[in-house]
């Protein structure tokens, strides 16, 4: 990545997203957890399920807080640093994000004070009515910006206007309905059950290693192993779908992730390991299974997985038809004012005008990309290729964590089972050093969608190159500084307050005074996914 106004306004866009995120699959899963652990509490009566809802509901409350504050950031970036990103596709992803504000947003706004005050105030069902549709605000945050982030990886419903130079709403419900968008949001939601399931897994493990609150935390501990098998099993099968569209809507990043330079005769191998090497064009000392890739990329033995090297000379040949559509634009532009657009024109306009984007890849190296000579067209094309090292490992790592849930979860799923959750201190042990891992898958998957869709900021129709606001490299970089010391500062602060609450553990029913503060006092209840539109 270079060290260009392009390059720093990506990274300080990167590091405040993947920052975010680590709080937002944990409030999406401890939400729905709270809300199973209250039900069995108001179908049961007994008390000690209401105790187990208000101690990981204040541990979901002080994340959702701290989630909010860096979430907030994510949307002034768009303005500031993402101004031509923010005109040319504004009309599409404004509108599930105006719809998410009104639903999301208001339902969160309305419900989330209402769980923590009103313990007392509220009847049993009423209370768990209310923690279910904090749950349900929560997810559906989520799905409406994962809508947004799913059309600039599969743009479909919008088409540009040329008048206007802003892409437009032809059909929302093809928008809405984006069988991309709808695979993301299955599976980064899937992705944030596991996360919850394995902190609650490890903070009760961490109590029953201490001997205390032992009755709370083996039923937490239940609970979440439960949900966290059948999140898990859910992640690989979702994930699946995902690389599977991903043959579909966007080749060049599957093919990046396998470190496939060159098509192979149907069906391809999977690479399990190697060293990709994107300057040689080969990945050094592969180990591959046979068949496995075509079967995940195609679902059939006689489909092909075209590799990185055909598809930067299928770049070559739809930059060079941009060029066609991009020279009609223009003419039609200089026309404008003086009177109609000839038909012709307009025709010729809309012929290519799928390869616009592709024309705008040599804005990189020309300013009018009509004068581009071969040399500049060839560096355009090659520009389409993402970093393969890095999505190469990311992948790699998400996928061997899956297979490590999966496993951890059943045996404790099974031990759970037989009531034997305290037979074994040492996998107690392992499930505490475990919390961190399904952070890591999380962040790792992350990096796989946003880097592999590169060099784009809407896949095949606005480069990120040209995406970027008119501002100078110190500006960018100011910006950087501050947020990097901003939010070191507001993850000490985030560690401390749980690690308190962890610490001072669920407190008894009996002298619960009513009304206990909340950690949200004085926070906007709202959940802000903003970095799921990202255009890292």
């Amino acid at each position: 990545m270079e060290l260009d106004v392009v390059g720093l306004s990506r990274l300080q866009f990167a590091l405040t997203a993947l920052y975010h995120f680590l709080f937002i699959p944990l409030t999406l899963g401890l939400s729905i957890l709270v809300a199973i652990m209250e039900t069995v509490y108001v179908m049961s009566g007994r008390p000690i399920w209401r105790q187990m809802t208000k101690f990981w509901g204040t541990l979901f409350g002080i994340n959702f807080a701290i989630g909010v504050s860096t979430g907030l950031v994510m949307e002034f970036q768009f303005g500031m640093n993402w101004s031509y990103y923010s005109h040319y596709v504004g009309d599409v992803f404004g509108a599930p994000l105006a719809i998410e504000g009104l639903m999301a947003f208001f339902l969160e706004a309305t419900f989330v004070g209402l769980f923590f005050f009103g313990w007392d105030r509220l009847s049993k069902v009423a209370h768990l009515v209310v923690t279910w549709l904090v749950a349900l605000g929560s997810n559906l945050s989520a799905l409406w910006i994962l809508i947004a982030n799913g059309w600039m990886q599969n743009p479909v419903g919008a088409t540009l206007n040329p008048q206007t130079m802003r892409m437009e709403v032809t059909d929302f419900y093809a928008v809405i309905t984006n069988p991309v968008a709808q695979a993301k949001f299955v599976h980064t939601a899937s992705s944030g059950y596991v996360v919850a399931a394995f902190f609650v897994l490890g903070v009760s493990a961490f109590y029953i290693l201490r001997g205390r609150h032992v009755e709370v935390a083996k039923r937490s501990l239940t609970v979440a192993a439960a949900f966290g098998l059948a999140a898990s099993l859910s992640v690989v099968v979702l994930g699946d779908e995902s690389g599977y569209l991903s043959s579909e809507h966007q080749k060049m990043k599957l093919a990046a992730i396998e470190g496939m330079w060159h098509t192979e005769p149907a069906p391809a191998s999977f690479t399990v390991l190697g060293i990709p090497d994107q300057e040689a064009r080969k990945t050094h000392y592969a180990i591959q299974i046979p068949w496995v890739m075509g079967l995940i990329g195609t679902r059939s033995l006689n489909g092909e997985v075209p590799g990185i090297d055909a598809l930067v000379k299928l770049a070559d040949v739809r930059i060079r038809q941009g060029l066609t559509s991009y020279d009609a634009l223009e003419q039609i532009r200089a026309l404008k004012p003086h009177g109609p657009v000839p038909p012709e024109l307009t025709a010729r306009f809309e012929e290519h005008s799928a390869q616009l984007g592709y024309a705008l890849l040599l804005k990189r190296y020309v300013d009018d990309p009509r004068t581009a000579t071969d040399a500049q067209i060839a560096l355009a094309a090659g520009d389409t290729v993402p970093q393969v090292a890095p999505l190469f490992w990311s992948f790699r790592i998400m996928v061997a964590l899956g297979m490590y849930f999966i496993v951890f979860m059943a045996v404790f799923f099974y031990l759970s089972a037989k009531h034997r959750l305290d037979a074994y201190p040492w996998l107690l042990k392992v499930a505490v050093w475990s919390m961190p891992l399904p952070w890591i898958a999380a962040e790792a998957g992350w990096i796989v969608a946003e880097l592999g869709r590169q060099p784009w900021a809407v896949e095949g129709v606005l480069p990120t190159a040209v995406a970027v606001s008119n501002l100078g490299i110190q500006a960018v970089l100011t910006t950087l500084i501050g947020f990097i010391v901003l939010y070191s500062i507001l993850i000490v602060v985030e560690m401390k307050l749980m690690l308190k609450a962890i610490r001072k553990g669920p407190e008894p029913e009996a002298g619960k005074a009513p009304g206990l503060a909340s950690p949200l006092i004085g926070a906007t209840p709202a959940l802000r996914t903003a970095p799921m539109i990202s255009t890292e």
